[in-house]
């Protein structure tokens, strides 16, 4: 018997849908855990691999495989069919886990780990684009709640995991606890999910791929270098910064001629859809850097456990959450949307200016109440921006719209960590040596960021400058934040309010009726 993925008359979804909504959320979770479990266990790791030179590409060829197959995986479940894509997704990532896990050096783990973020690549997208199948737009913001429930369990809990596995198991764990995770999702999604099945005519977009890939390649490669391995002046930053704006400009002109181009630039003429790319570029930006730098001032300057960094950011999480779930319930019970953006907005630009006024005074309760503000603003644009993108398109362009949404939000994450980090590092090189001389600037000349126990083993006067040096550096980055976030607030002003698809009003912008998913009543 089957059953359609809309609500029951009682207003509650079938129970198969649930299931589903469960494997997604287990799907996500692998997705976002990953790279915080990992990033705990990364000095074990290199313990016992060895290949310190290399620790940087652990998490650099994850994250540029991730980034270079999200908007290949979207362009196939339109094509192919979503279920088939996201099945595919979650076999490659624990294919490449258990691999990680087996590693016996640095550069099987960098290898693998490249493997396994081709996979992740399509978990979100696939979470995001398959409940757009099944959800109606009215409807799917009583599900941002959840979405954001996990991404700030992943975002508190990875560290704690990840340390906690590591010491009592081992750190090939941290990449074996996927398997049994990722096996539950899978025969979840196999026995239950049924959708309508496609099979394109058109062949695969081979030249578009390679262009996109090796601009996105560019891109994350300069803002991963520059100002670290390289000179944000030198030779090869120059050298990738050219191969990537000719690959994304042949990358544009080819998909006005490709017959089925990977990513169609028709969507773009969707005034919402292009606002939605802006905002969630930014809100990447200024979220993942506000979440690097957030607990190196506690733990430098509040004097806070490294042990439970994740910990840190509960004020920011909860509030995103909390704020999250009531955006959600505002617009499935009124269709109305366009207040979140603009509220998102204004909470960031807030928030971020807040963070930039604290200093070696300020109180953990303090940073709490600004982290909230921020939090606060995060959680109204977070699932916002990926509803309305998906409200603005047709649902055969479905797929290529959620991961153009997240390709859009991971590069301003990768811009974010970058301009950000080089601007903190700059302004606490110049700090330390301005209050600490020669010793200071020998303290930071290699890194900026120093470790607990390295800051423990710092002369009294030294480890005093170092935390007015962090706190002028997290000033810097966050003002800069606050300033960037004006753009959300511009942005948001422009966005068109259509009636979204499954209220009582007319179809999204341009959007063709919905073939209905089915899902298989257990």
């Amino acid at each position: 018997m089957a059953d359609t993925a809309g609500t029951t008359a009682e207003g509650k979804q079938p129970r198969s849908v649930r299931v589903v909504l469960l494997a997604l959320m287990i799907a996500m979770m692998l997705a976002m855990l990953d790279n915080m479990i990992v990033g705990t266990a990364m000095p074990t790791i290199v313990g016992d691999l060895g290949g310190l030179e290399h620790l940087s590409w652990v998490v650099t060829g994850y994250t540029l495989a991730t980034a270079a197959s999200t908007p290949v995986w979207g362009k196939l479940g339109d094509m192919y069919g979503r279920k088939g894509a996201f099945l595919s997704s979650i076999v490659i990532f624990l294919v490449g886990s258990a691999l990680s896990g087996m590693a016996q050096d640095m550069g099987q783990l960098i290898g693998f780990r490249a493997v396994q973020g081709l996979g992740a690549g399509g978990l979100m997208v696939g979470v995001m684009a398959i409940i757009g199948d099944l959800i109606p737009p009215r409807e799917r913001g009583k599900y941002q709640g959840m979405m954001a429930g996990v991404m700030a369990l992943a975002m508190i809990g990875g560290p704690l995991v990840g340390g906690t596995i590591t010491d009592n198991w081992g750190w090939r764990w941290a990449f074996y606890i996927n398997l049994p995770l990722g096996a539950v999702a899978l025969a979840l999604v196999t026995a239950v999910l049924h959708l309508p099945r496609k099979r394109s005519q058109a062949g695969i977009d081979y030249l578009g791929v390679v262009l996109l890939t090796v601009g996105i390649t560019s891109i994350v490669l300069v803002t991963t270098w520059g100002g670290t391995e390289y000179a944000w002046t030198s030779a090869r930053i120059m050298e990738l910064i050219g191969i990537g704006v000719a690959a994304l400009v042949g990358f544009v002109f080819w998909q006005t001629r490709a017959a089925e181009p990977v990513l169609p630039l028709h969507i773009f003429r969707s005034r919402n859809f292009t606002l939605m790319s802006v905002i969630g570029f930014i809100t990447g930006f200024v979220m993942f850097g506000a979440t690097l730098f957030l607990p190196l001032y506690q733990q430098a300057v509040q004097g806070a456990s490294a042990t439970n960094s994740g910990l840190l950011l509960l004020p920011m999480l909860g509030a995103m959450l909390v704020t999250s779930m009531v955006a959600g319930r505002v617009t499935t019970n009124s269709g109305k949307y366009k207040v979140f953006p603009i509220a998102g907005g204004v909470l960031m630009i807030v928030g971020m200016y807040l963070l930039s006024l604290m200093d070696t005074g300020t109180t953990r309760l303090t940073s709490g109440v600004y982290m909230a503000v921020v939090g606060a603003g995060m959680g109204c644009l977070m699932q916002i921006t990926m509803l309305v993108a998906q409200n603005s398109v047709e649902m055969k362009d479905m797929g290529v719209a959620s991961s153009s949404a997240t390709l859009f939000r991971t590069l301003g994450s990768s811009f974010g960590v970058a301009i950000m980090g080089a601007l903190f590092n700059h302004r606490v090189q110049d700090v330390m040596a301005e209050r600490a001389g020669a010793l200071g600037k020998n303290i930071t000349e290699k890194s900026a960021q120093l470790d607990a126990k390295s800051l423990q083993k710092l002369p009294a006067a030294a480890r005093e400058a170092y935390q007015h040096a962090v706190s002028s550096g997290t000033h810097s980055a966050f003002l800069l934040g606050a300033g960037i976030a004006v753009l959300v607030l511009i942005a948001a002003l422009f966005v068109k309010e259509v009636p979204l698809k499954g209220g009582p009003k007319a179809p999204a912008e341009g959007a063709d009726p919905a073939p209905q998913a089915v899902v298989e009543v257990v």
